[in-house]
């Protein structure tokens, strides 16, 4: 009896379907594709994981409290694009254009979190404007051309953020080990500190954790500029592995990062957020990407794949939350 008490507890956990989505969606794609979990596919599937990884973390908390950010797309292909303008027109050295780009993110999350709580406009339609005017802003400043970036070598700030080795065959980017410990804080942040119990209250009833002394505008602000900072960094780190600073990058990322956090288990109207699950959403949706295109499916399907996983993981979620309510 205790075993079986185990057991549902284990399938009613928010976790339980995406971890099971994932085990199968690697063994079907190994089934296909042999070479899917090869040393070199596994490496390269990482280090595009870490990256969208960083900003949905960061979505996980904001979204647990209630909120949406629709503007980290734009600033994924801001933030890199500011540091290499300011390094190349010889204003800055590299790392103060990275740490200047890192002010002016966290500003504009300050900016985004001041309107949602102080304006009282839905942050859906705050931070749809912010990327309207980050993106555009990328643009102005590029003419819409890509920035040169490939003075980065021998920079220690390259190498901090995406030094790589090998372990064995495996290609490991430093970027992955950022990726793992902003997993481990922030999961710690939301589950075993009073600052996780304020992210909740605020999205479950902001009106009852207001009566309870908790300052709920200070949490969100505080969020939306984590929000933005993660971004910046995700961007950053994407410029540095990838010689490239496009202002076009990230168009679109803000979606699939929501996507990522909602499959995790995330609940979307807020109250209920979990760091393991964002984990395995990141997971699912880039082993997705890289699992299609290697077996021979056109890349340009990935969206009906995306919106398939989501509309079956949203019923999945709904069943699991009713049979726990209902206690069977």
């Amino acid at each position: 009896m205790e075993n079986h008490s185990l057991v549902q507890r284990l399938i009613a956990r928010p976790e339980f379907g995406p971890f099971v989505l994932l085990v199968v969606e690697i063994g079907v794609f190994w089934g296909f594709n042999h070479d899917f979990l090869s040393p070199q596919n596994i490496s390269n599937t990482l280090a595009f994981t870490v990256e969208l990884g960083l900003i949905a973390l960061a979505m996980t908390l904001l979204m647990t409290s209630g909120e949406f950010d629709l503007s980290v797309g734009s600033l994924f292909g801001f933030s890199p694009v500011l540091m290499w303008t300011l390094f190349n027109g010889g204003v800055t050295s590299l790392e103060m254009g990275f740490v200047v780009a890192l002010v002016v993110a966290a500003l504009i999350g300050l900016v985004n979190g001041w309107f949602v709580t102080q304006l009282k406009i839905p942050s859906f339609l705050v931070t749809l404007g912010m990327l309207l005017v980050v993106r555009g802003s990328a643009l102005f400043i590029t003419d819409g051309f890509p920035q040169r970036t490939w003075s980065a070598e021998g920079s220690w700030l390259a190498e901090a953020l995406v030094g790589d080795f090998f372990i064995g065959p495996f290609r490991i980017y430093m970027s992955l080990f950022w990726f793992i410990a902003a997993a481990i804080a922030l999961g710690y942040v939301l589950t075993q500190s009073r600052t996780g119990n304020w992210i909740q209250a605020a999205g479950g009833n902001p009106n009852a954790a207001r009566a309870r002394g908790v300052n709920v505008n200070r949490v969100k602000i505080g969020l939306f500029v984590l929000s933005s900072l993660m971004a910046s960094l995700a961007g950053v780190i994407s410029s540095l592995r990838t010689s490239a600073a496009n202002p076009n990058s990230g168009t679109g990322y803000e979606l699939e990062v929501i996507a990522m956090v909602v499959i995790g288990g995330t609940a979307l109207t807020g109250g209920r957020g979990t760091i393991i699950g964002t984990v395995l959403g990141i997971l699912i949706l880039r082993v997705m990407r890289n699992g299609i295109v290697l077996i021979g499916v056109p890349g340009l399907a990935y969206n009906i794949f995306i919106g398939a996983i989501i509309l079956g993981m949203m019923a999945l979620h709904s069943w699991l939350e009713r049979r726990h309510q209902a206690g069977t």
